[in-house]
């Protein structure tokens, strides 16, 4: 079931944002059945906004999905959001999910920036279509996925699409450890609290960041490790 609070505009999936708005508008959804509608923007998500686990800014501001699309690029979580509120902007309901996963593929600068092969509080996106809920992960950009030989996630709008646990060689790629449930909108204390629990030596609260700002992009360093 689904009520009008997954329809809304929010702080941070700011549907009614005029950027968010635009990126709906340039998809061309007129015509296409609901499961089409929220397949195409899942494509759109995934691919035009670039993943990039540095450069994260830590602020309200910056991880709303209108900020997200204006600069296009950001990491899970940005991604789910702006997912989350480009669904809800093209009238289907959504909300996020968060999850700690552990990454068998993780680079060797992200680990040790990290200090961890566990990703906390990663994020997701639900839709509501066709009667039923559907988790859709826009994390990672199919450019990206082909450096890393990874298996680009893909979504049919009728099944959960989560991180594939097997890379292209077989090898072990994303495995769920803990799911937080879902929200209406993003917890963002609730996630700066699990971040400073989980990686101190960050401190994100303090420094309301995280990651890396050198400027090789991710995609390049994948390729390299």
């Amino acid at each position: 079931m689904t009520n009008n609070v997954h329809l809304n505009s929010t702080f941070y999936l700011d549907s009614d944002s005029e950027e968010v708005k635009s990126f709906i508008q340039k998809l061309n959804l007129e015509n296409l059945s609901e499961i089409e509608k929220g397949k195409k923007i899942y494509l759109a998500v995934r691919d035009e906004i670039r993943y990039d686990p540095y450069n994260i800014i830590l602020t309200p501001e910056e991880v709303k999905a209108s900020s997200v699309i204006k600069r296009g690029f950001g990491f899970c979580v940005e991604k789910a959001v702006a997912l989350a509120a480009c669904a809800r902007s093209a009238g289907i309901a959504a909300k996020i999910g968060f999850a700690n996963v552990k990454n068998h593929l993780n680079s060797k600068r992200l680990q040790n920036l990290m200090q961890s092969d566990i990703f906390v509080f990663h994020g997701y996106a639900e839709l509501f279509l066709n009667g039923k809920w559907v988790k859709a992960t826009p994390a990672f950009n199919a450019s990206l996925c082909e450096r890393a030989k990874i298996l680009p996630l893909e979504f049919n709008g009728k099944e959960d699409s989560i991180f594939h646990p097997f890379d292209k060689s077989g090898k072990k790629h994303m495995e769920y450890l803990h799911d937080y449930g879902n929200f209406s909108d993003l917890p963002f204390d609730r996630m700066i609290d699990e971040y400073d629990k989980f990686y101190p030596h960050l401190h994100v609260k303090e420094n309301k960041r995280f990651g890396d700002t050198k400027k090789a992009k991710f995609e390049d360093e994948v390729i390299a490790s």
